[in-house]
């Protein structure tokens, strides 16, 4: 393991850790997490063919960052995971296709049940050529043990899957820009199934903070880790507000 060099911001309702996850998974307490709701790089620089030019607007960056380019092995988590996770605890992780496989393998085994999520966006990139599918959904896929946590509403609202846009200013950052960014709508709805007020939600790969956002603004506290310094600092930025706004209420 390389040396444990991080930066610890700390509050009543939240910690932040600047540097590699895999750095810090091992401090934090077993049986101490009651939902891991997450979003690693899907590793896709490998298959961009560079920026798509689109009329009128900004081009479509496919070469994601330098980060995306950091293979992920689901093999690197999964005894971490299931050691700090809560016996009625559950695992949501943003995947695609090229990735779903390794964590499916990884997994599966190790947990009574593994389903998959998608979020369905409403507003995608356009496809210009009009030669294939729009990159219309994402998928989350879904690990928990028998008697897990889960507040089950009407059986309409129980589909395993959420339309939404995808992150649009104002909430979108244009400084520092994350080309991952989620809307926190999508997460709030996640971790208000899994999870109950008062509970730790863990992003090992928070990036600007959304799932931070989505976590105090409903009242649960969260540990988040983010490698990138000008993204940690975005998020210590937004979460910081978000706590402030909550104090006031």
């Amino acid at each position: 393991m390389a040396e444990f060099k991080i930066e610890k911001i700390k509050s009543k309702k939240y910690t932040l850790i600047q540097g590699n996850c895999l750095d810090y998974l091992d401090k934090i307490p077993d049986n101490s997490i009651d939902l891991i709701l997450t979003d690693p790089p899907y590793n896709i620089a490998q298959y961009s063919t560079g920026n798509i030019n689109l009329p009128g607007r900004s081009a479509l960056n496919n070469d994601l960052g330098e980060w995306d380019l950091t293979t992920i092995e689901p093999s690197d988590f999964i005894k971490d995971f299931k050691r700090i996770l809560k016996p009625d605890g559950n695992i949501f992780i943003f995947t695609s296709y090229n990735l779903i496989g390794k964590w499916h393998e990884v997994f599966d085994n190790e947990f009574d049940t593994f389903q998959f999520f998608i979020w369905h966006k409403t507003n995608p990139a356009p496809k210009i050529y009009k030669n294939g599918f729009l990159n219309s959904c994402e998928m989350i896929i879904c690990m928990w043990n028998k008697g897990h946590k889960w507040n089950f509403g009407k059986q309409n609202e129980m589909h395993n899957f959420f339309e939404s846009p995808i992150c649009m200013r104002p909430e979108r950052l244009s400084n520092p820009k994350h080309p991952a960014q989620k809307p926190v709508k999508l997460l709030e709805h996640i971790l208000k199934i899994a999870s109950n007020e008062g509970d730790v939600i863990f992003d090992p790969f928070m990036g600007v903070g959304s799932t931070g956002v989505a976590a105090l603004k409903n009242n649960r506290k969260f540990i988040g880790c983010e490698i990138e310094k000008e993204y940690f600092d975005a998020a210590l930025e937004r979460i910081d507000k978000e706590n402030v706004t909550n104090n006031r209420k």
